[in-house]
This record gives C-alpha cells, sequence and structure tokens, in this order.
C-alpha cells in the first residue's frame, strides 16, 4: 500500500424512483491509517466488484433478506481481492485471493470467517467465483433445478436471457435436455443466445420459467403456461399487478420465490458441476469489465439500461 489514501463509494441518498448518477452516490478519499486489524481480520485490496440487480433492492429502506444499505455507508457489493495485511491469529496470508461482500472500496478490513479463500478448479479462472462459480452461478443452478425442477424434454422460457445468471440458465437448461426459449432486449444478445449458447428460437407453451425481469413479461409468460408448470421468481425489478395469475389455478401451476442463500450447503455440490463445465466447454461466460471504482455508478445503470451483455 504504497499511496496513504484510497477511495471509497458510499450511499449519499435513497433513490427516490430510480437510481441517479450523479446524485444516489458519493466518492470519497479516506486516509489509510483507517485500516487498522485485531485478531481474525485481514485487509483486502478490492481487485473486482461484481455488480448486480439486487443492489436497486439494497438501496431501498425496506425489510428483505438483507438488511438495507444505511446513508453513508459503504455501498454493498460482492468482489473479489487480494489480502495485504493479516491479523494475529489469520489463517489467511498476505497474497491469498479472497471473494466476500467487500463493497465499493479500493481497500477494506474485513472479518476472515466473512471471506473465502479462492483456488480456481482446473480449467477456471478465480474470476469465476464472481460469475459461474459464485453466487450467479448457484443462482442459476439452484433455481433451475431446485425450483424449476427442470426435466428433459420440457420448456424452458428465461427472462433477462442475456445477463449473468439469464445466460447460465439458458445453458443449463440445454444440459438438461430441454428446449429453451430466451428472451433478451436486442437483436444482438438474441443472435449472441442463439449462436452462441445454442437456445431454441419458438414461443409455445412452457414448462418452466426461470423470471428475472417480473412485469409484464411474467404476465405474459403466465398465459403460456402448460399444466404443472414452475415459475422460479429470481428478480423482478419491474413490480406490477399481475392479470393473468389466475393460470396458476387452471393450469395447476405454482409460482415460488427463492433466495440462493438458502442453498449454501449444497454450493460445492454445484461449483464442482459448474467448474466441470466450464472446464470442458460446455459453459460458456462472457464478462463485461468497467474499469476505475469511480466509474462504479454509471456502469450500475448499465444493469437497468440493458447496454451490458453477460457478467458486469
Amino acid at each position: 500500500m504504497s499511496s496513504s489514501s484510497f477511495t471509497r463509494i458510499v450511499l449519499r441518498e435513497r433513490p427516490e424512483a430510480e437510481i441517479r448518477d450523479p446524485g444516489t452516490f458519493e466518492i470519497q478519499t479516506v486516509p489509510k491509517d483507517v485500516l487498522k486489524v485485531d485478531a481474525g481480520e485481514v485487509v483486502v485490496q478490492v481487485t473486482y466488484i461484481s455488480l448486480d440487480p439486487a443492489m436497486r433492492g439494497w438501496l431501498k429502506d425496506r425489510r428483505s433478506y438483507v438488511p438495507p444499505v444505511q446513508i453513508g455507508e459503504v455501498m454493498r457489493a460482492l468482489g473479489m481481492g487480494i489480502v495485504v495485511e493479516a491479523g494475529e491469529g489469520c489463517k489467511l496470508t498476505k497474497g491469498d485471493v479472497v471473494s466476500g461482500t467487500l463493497g465499493w472500496t479500493e481497500f477494506a478490513v474485513h472479518k476472515e470467517k466473512a471471506l473465502q479463500k479462492i483456488t480456481a478448479p482446473p480449467g477456471t479462472t478465480e474470476l469465476d467465483f464472481l460469475n459461474t462459480l459464485g453466487l450467479i452461478g448457484m443462482t442459476a443452478y439452484f433455481g433451475l433445478h431446485d425450483v424449476g425442477e427442470l426435466k428433459a424434454g420440457e420448456t424452458l422460457l428465461v427472462s433477462g436471457a442475456a445477463g449473468a445468471v439469464g445466460s447460465l440458465v439458458c445453458q443449463l437448461g440445454k444440459r438438461a435436455g430441454a428446449k429453451v426459449v430466451a428472451l433478451a432486449g436486442s437483436d444482438d444478445k438474441c443472435a449472441w443466445l442463439k449462436n452462441e449458447l445454442g437456445v431454441d428460437n419458438a414461443v409455445g407453451y412452457l414448462d418452466v420459467f426461470f423470471d428475472n425481469v417480473g412485469g409484464e413479461i411474467l404476465d405474459l409468460a403466465l398465459k403460456r403456461l402448460n399444466q404443472n408448470a414452475r415459475i422460479a421468481l429470481c428478480d423482478s425489478p419491474t413490480p406490477r399487478g399481475l392479470e393473468n395469475y389466475q393460470n396458476l389455478i387452471s393450469q395447476r401451476a405454482k409460482i415460488q420465490g427463492f433466495i440462493v442463500f438458502d442453498y449454501a450447503s449444497q454450493f460445492p455440490k454445484a461449483i464442482a458441476d459448474l467448474s466441470a463445465g466450464i472446464a470442458d466447454g460446455t459453459i460458456k461466460r462472457k464478462f463485461h469489465i468497467v474499469e476505475g471504482l469511480e466509474n462504479a455508478p454509471k456502469a450500475l445503470l448499465m444493469l437497468f439500461s440493458g447496454d451490458n451483455t453477460g457478467k458486469l
């Protein structure tokens, strides 16, 4: 740590509707002498932060599966970094690569037990732990297989299909022997999904819908349900009232929300399966990387305008 200060980004005000740049966040310069470790703590230099749709929900002052980010608090984010200092009693040592909820900051002090040491399986990279082998991959894997209960020969519909979760759900659906119908926001994204990931085009009646967007798309899907269809509700950044929900009754279908942390005990199984897919080329991934922490607020907006393809 050569410089005497570092940059972090905190929540300045809660957005009333959409996230504003500038306005919602504040960039701060902080002296490094605040980075003091106690026993069981480490200093992490953050190298990558994950930008995810769930961040919009974390800014709202309402009950959820995690507390909201507080005013003046470093913006919450999953991330990856390098241990640069370790306190007494730590098993982590200088130079270890770790992942965890690191936040929008260049450096941070964290409890060792809150971090995961990263060892990339053969054929994968450390960055995969912010995507296919991290919570993105776990969300896709368990949402599709445990909540959606997808079976070979069924039809799977995926909204937000060109995003990080959606693109992996499409591929897992094909691996499971399903017909995969993908919904995305541009012709280029649709071409990528078809030509690179091998999704099917035709829209018929569906057995499983993995929903990443909610709103009108969810309501449309409710019109196209097969009997005993299942809807895995991953995220609904555009909530609105549903008009076609009575089809759930007539088709004996179900809609189920889920939180990926509920499957934490099964993560190793999923990581092993997904790692094998990356290594043998049957699972592809795409990263969209924006350089510079100061650009995080602007880059976050890309998730809601459809300007990113793959993991941001």
